[in-house]
């Protein structure tokens, strides 16, 4: 992401956007449509990419000046204990969690994987992306 430059009174003040990105979060959990898959379980990745203004963070060197991953995955996580028959509603979840906690970014990316889902074949993994710009 390049910087946008502005011009104020003779002195250039720079506005950086970071790019904070969590990928391959893994979970066991019981969400899906068949009996099955809601008692048995299943594994799961959630990968959650966001972006918001980071002057403060890149001259301070303060944690409290950042969003500090532990916060977000222990949001992902905590959505993702509560059992949903379908992918989109628990990656729904995982976004508006995520946009509340952090009003201060500009773009959320959340992507939700089932690994290994029961299509009668061989797939790696079924996905939902939300994005919002």
């Amino acid at each position: 992401m390049s910087p946008v430059f502005l011009y104020f009174y003779g002195q250039i003040n720079v506005t950086m956007e970071l790019t904070i990105d969590l990928n391959g979060m893994k979970f066991y959990a019981y969400h899906g449509v068949s009996p099955q898959e809601t008692r048995v379980g299943n594994d799961f990745t959630v990968d959650v990419s966001y972006v918001f203004e980071a002057g403060a963070a890149l001259e301070s060197d303060e944690l409290h000046d950042t969003v500090n991953y532990a916060d977000v995955y222990g949001i992902v996580k905590a959505e993702m204990e509560h059992p949903s028959r379908l992918l989109e509603h628990v990656a729904g979840r995982i976004f508006h969690a995520l946009r509340a906690a952090f009003p201060q970014w500009t773009r959320l990316k959340v992507k939700l994987s089932k690994l290994n889902p029961p299509v009668g074949g061989e797939v790696h993994s079924a996905s939902v992306t939300m994005e919002s710009r």
